[in-house]
């Protein structure tokens, strides 16, 4: 793998959030690929429920190069305040999740809003930190729709995503405001591609599509929620936020994770060729198109290039080790 030091030298340490995680753990795994040193976050550092992560990381890449810190709740003021301290950069992956009982937008946008501001508040007070990621997602810059599309690129945002990330910014002051004109961004599509740790992980969020449709567990309300959209094999994903923390030039940019465009007859036409002894479902009826252009995918094609990967992982390999694991 081809990193630039020049932001961040060997033996950093970076904060990644929500470290057990799908995306973070692949993430975590990059950078320690990398030659970095990983601090990890998660709700509770002493919990069994999280050892496998510890197990994992001194297994493939040695002891003390990896470990675990406590924040219980990420959008409590001063939440990150202690996981900060002496953090070179920061991959803020988590998010909140659920929503207050009133159901109303503020009871659900602002927990999300403060679950973003407080990593940003910890990291403008510590003069350590040189470079800060977020994980943001497709939905920031468009919602995907059969039949339409138009033009994305880094100017493309949700309305909803505008309105947000204004309200964020004024309420974190100058010094969030000055952290979030440097920062960078990655949008990711939907992540396809391998467990690190099938036994303790699982196959969570959007991996778990390829595992209901190889093995015919596909809820039927999921057929008609997902839309057509673009996916992404995930180590992709981790790679791009490699980049992103360490090469100067790509501070304060919007990165486009997107590869090519799917449905679920895709899929299935993608297993059939993976497994064809195997019987799989049947297409589906009415499947149509996401025909949005995402003009800014070639770029960050080229930052895998800049990296010495030939580009991105293609959807058959990236399929194949989402169910590595699974008996078919």
């Amino acid at each position: 793998m081809n990193v630039d030091h020049s932001l961040l030298p060997t033996d950093s340490l970076v904060l990644v959030t929500a470290a057990n995680g799908f995306l973070a753990s692949h993430i975590a795994n990059q950078l320690l690929h990398a030659g970095f040193r990983v601090r990890g976050t998660v709700r509770d550092a002493a919990s069994p429920k999280y050892a496998w992560l510890q197990y994992l990381f001194d297994a493939s890449h040695g002891p003390d190069r990896f470990h675990l810190v406590s924040v219980p709740d990420i959008a409590a003021d001063g939440a990150f305040d202690d996981a900060v301290k002496g953090v070179d950069a920061v991959a803020h992956v988590g998010s909140v999740v659920g929503k207050d009982a009133s159901g109303t937008l503020d009871s659900i946008v602002a927990p999300v809003i403060k679950g973003a501001l407080e990593p940003l508040k910890s990291a403008a007070r510590e003069d350590s930190v040189k470079s800060f990621v977020f994980t943001s997602t497709s939905n920031a810059a468009y919602s995907p729709r059969a039949g339409e599309g138009g033009d994305v690129d880094e100017g493309t945002w949700n309305e909803k995503s505008v309105r947000e990330l204004l309200r964020l910014g004024e309420e974190g002051g100058d010094a969030v405001q000055r952290t979030l004109a440097a920062y960078s961004a990655i949008l990711p599509s939907v992540n396809f591609g391998r467990s690190l740790d099938p036994k303790n992980q699982g196959h969570p969020t959007t991996s778990g599509w390829p595992v209901a449709l190889a093995t015919d567990t596909v809820p039927e309300y999921m057929w008609s929620l997902v839309p057509p959209q673009y996916y992404i094999d995930v180590e992709d994903t981790a790679l791009l936020h490699v980049a992103a923390l360490t090469r100067p030039d790509l501070k304060g940019n919007r990165i486009f994770g997107f590869v090519e465009e799917f449905n679920w007859n895709t899929l299935l036409h993608a297993l059939r060729r993976i497994y064809p002894e195997k019987v799989f479902y049947e297409d589906r009826e009415g499947q149509d198109h996401d025909l949005s252009r995402i003009l800014g995918a070639s770029k960050a094609e080229k930052i895998l290039r800049d990296m010495g990967r030939p580009g991105w992982k293609g959807l058959e390999e990236s399929l194949r080790e989402n169910l590595e694991d699974i008996e078919l």
